[in-house]
């Protein structure tokens, strides 16, 4: 008796033994579904969770420290914050002390006001068009201020920028005011 290892061999011994057939696919099935299981579980982190909850490095603590600022800034004559207990020491840098610069019209222009006013977007007077820029210069100063202050149409209070104070969004009115008359 010879015994053939060729495909079609084992095919047509399969094919006369339906026993061994069936336990073929039986055990085909049962690996399937056991190789499904096992990377199932290794997806959804079941084997090694043990090893990240008990380690040191990953606790909440260790990871704020990581990921925590490095320095923090104190500017001299401002009251000094208390860092956390268990933040990192930080070094501290000492400011001059600022000067109340005058509010600089071009400065803001070119950093605001720019982004709608060079191009005419949503209806913005374009800056230095004359004739767009007279009808709003007749209603005065006060009511230019008050629109760049308070926002009109589809321009938001201040440019959009609320952290802009009163005098620079007034010295940028007055800038481009300036160069449409």
């Amino acid at each position: 008796m010879s015994h053939e290892h060729t495909p079609d061999a084992v095919e047509a011994n399969l094919e006369t033994h339906p026993v061994k057939l069936a336990i073929s696919v039986v055990v085909g099935a049962a690996a399937l579904i056991v190789g499904i299981i096992l990377m199932a579980q290794f997806a959804i982190g079941a084997y090694g969770d043990r090893s990240i909850q008990d380690d040191a490095s990953m606790k909440p603590e260790a990871l704020e420290a990581r990921i925590g600022p490095v320095a923090k800034l104190q500017v001299e004559g401002a009251p000094a914050v208390a860092p956390a207990p268990e933040a990192p020491k930080v070094a501290t840098v000492a400011a001059a002390p600022a000067k109340a610069a005058a509010p600089d019209g071009k400065k803001t222009y070119d950093t605001i006001c720019m982004a709608c006013h060079a191009t005419g977007a949503a209806g913005a007077p374009k800056f230095g068009d004359k004739a767009a820029w007279a009808p709003r210069i007749k209603t005065g100063n006060d009511a230019l201020y008050a629109a760049a202050l308070k926002g009109k149409n589809a321009m938001p209070a201040k440019g959009g920028n609320p952290a802009l104070g009163d005098a620079d969004v007034k010295a940028a009115v007055d800038y481009m005011v300036s160069h449409s008359k």
